[in-house]
């Protein structure tokens, strides 16, 4: 089995000047890199074998990007098939606190991740 847990597309940077760092990439970046990846983990996995995903969806101007639906359309399109699409809520984030004491916004919190599991 794998399981990847992927940063979330330029939401958190993990360093600050490691050239090969994917959460500094900015979406179509980001899309490209997990579309190589995804054909890895088709390459190394054996098969009737599973890859798991967690990932969530992400915020733009305050709109939804999906980008978790992103991420499982990239492993289907690399020969995956989808097993199991599992919710995962989302507890204790930095700055949940922050938006659900501002009252002045516009939008929902993402409070869900997925983990997709796929199976080769």
């Amino acid at each position: 089995m794998i399981f990847a847990h992927p940063p979330y597309a330029n939401i958190i940077k993990y360093s600050k000047d490691i050239k090969e760092d994917i959460s500094r990439l900015e979406l179509n970046e980001f899309l490209d890199q997990m579309k190589l990846f995804s054909k890895e983990c088709f390459r190394i996995l054996k098969k009737d074998k599973y890859c798991a995903v967690l990932i969530g969806d992400i915020r733009k101007n305050k709109n939804v990007i999906p980008l978790g639906f992103y991420i499982m359309n990239i492993f289907i399109e690399t020969g995956f098939t989808l097993k199991e699409i599992i919710i995962k809520e989302q507890h204790n984030c930095k700055r949940t606190g922050y938006w659900s004491q501002n009252t002045n916004r516009d939008f929902y919190l993402l409070a869900h991740e997925y983990i997709f599991i796929f199976r080769l």
